[in-house]
């Protein structure tokens, strides 16, 4: 761990993340199994596209009138015009990721009593989000592993799924700014690790 942890009564913000297949949620659900709160970004994300006003104005403005159905968005619409566009995927996060944020320190004030939450999120280091945490714990897997994870699991075309990992940073590069890891390569015991972060954690 290369950052030293406050000690006060609030709880600890510690931030999971991972490359697109690494299998990020299954490690929050074992965290989560030690009862430990666990705000997932990308859910929250959702549910601000569909309901926050402001947000769907900015994105309408950015991206035209198809990015919404109604009030619903148009996620496959979306993802066509910023997956391989960096600009235009940046100044939408920009839109979200502020929003996703305030959202997320309104929830930290219901887990006051807690030693320590987790903050999920696909981009957190991309986005400087860790800087506002305390801690950061990275999944990895071999890319490999997680392509074919991916085509399972949202039946992507391999040109889609090289669009979405290009998006993200490559594990290399987010280790150096990580300060834990979890490997969920296929012979790896994920549980193990997670109770070992776990540990680490409540001490501090």
């Amino acid at each position: 761990m290369s950052r030293k942890l406050p000690k006060n009564n609030t709880p600890l913000k510690i931030g999971l993340t991972g490359g697109i297949g690494s299998g990020k949620s299954v490690v929050a659900k074992i965290f989560q199994a030690l009862q430990i709160p666990i705000f997932n970004s990308d859910l929250r994300a959702r549910t601000i596209l569909e309901t926050d006003p402001v947000v769907q104005k900015s994105i309408i403005n950015l991206l035209g009138e198809r990015a919404y159905d109604g009030s619903s968005p148009n996620r496959k619409y979306i993802a066509s015009k910023v997956f391989g566009n960096d600009n235009l995927r940046q100044e939408l996060n920009e839109i979200v990721h502020p929003a996703v944020g305030r959202a997320f320190e309104n929830w930290i004030l219901d887990h006051h009593n807690c030693s320590y939450t987790i903050k999920e999120a696909a981009i957190i280091f991309e986005t400087g989000i860790h800087k506002d945490l305390d801690a950061t714990i990275l999944v990895t897997a071999p890319r490999s592993i997680r392509i074919e994870r991916i085509r399972k699991r949202d039946g992507l075309s391999s040109e889609e799924i090289e669009k979405r990992m290009s998006a993200q940073w490559s594990d290399e590069k987010k280790l150096d700014l990580a300060d834990f890891r979890i490997s969920n390569g296929q012979s790896d015991a994920l549980i193990p690790q997670v109770l070992e972060i776990h540990n680490q954690l409540i001490k501090s």
